[in-house]
């Protein structure tokens, strides 16, 4: 039996080691012995804690959701309280480093590319594109009217993406503020200086 408290901790190191199975071997390649295998455990273990390989990358990506919105979460309490400020801070934790690693690239990646076949990837990324609208829509929406607000918040959110998928794809070291700054600016055109 083991020991209490383990289940986190046994979890959080097989969700690691997917991480690094994907970035090494894709997620195709990626099976429950390879990943068991890096995290120095037995398959036995991963399929009492997820099930199968599917249950096993769901809770992966739910990871890196959660460490996408916590970095958004930070960035945004230590942001002042006004809409370009909490704008920016969004854009921050969007380009936190959790989510520009090499590794983090790669398994993002994957994801965006795996939820176009999977229906639970695909709902979890619906759900975080939803997530991102919906918090830059009511930023914008403090200074401008509604409409104006949703056409700024689709173009900043497919502003982010692109970005980080240019950056992923580019390959090489990231020049992370040259990217915030290329969504900076586009907060600028649509939030002119002068507005709260």
């Amino acid at each position: 039996m083991p020991k209490l408290g383990m289940q986190p901790i046994r979890r959080k190191q097989l969700i690691h080691a997917t991480f690094e199975t994907i970035n090494e071997v894709g997620l195709a390649d990626t099976t429950m012995a390879l990943v068991a295998r890096k995290a120095g455990l037995s398959t036995g273990i991963v399929s009492h804690y997820f099930g199968d390989k599917d249950g096993l990358l769901n809770a992966t990506m739910r990871h890196i959701l959660r460490e996408l919105r916590d970095a958004v979460a930070a960035c945004r309490a230590r942001a002042d309280a006004n809409p370009r400020a909490q704008l920016r801070a969004i854009i921050e934790g969007n380009f936190h480093e959790s989510q520009i690693s090499p590794t983090a690239m790669r398994v993002w990646l994957t994801f965006w590319a795996a939820s176009m076949h999977q229906p639970e990837l695909r709902r979890l990324q619906r759900s975080n594109d939803h997530r991102l609208y919906s918090n830059l829509c009511h930023q914008f929406h403090r200074a401008l009217p509604l409409q104006q607000a949703r056409c700024a918040a689709r173009g900043l959110a497919a502003m982010i993406d692109g970005l980080w998928l240019r950056a992923s794809l580019a390959g090489g070291p990231l020049d992370v503020d040259q990217i915030r700054q290329t969504a900076y600016d586009y907060l600028d055109h649509h939030l002119p200086l002068n507005a709260h």
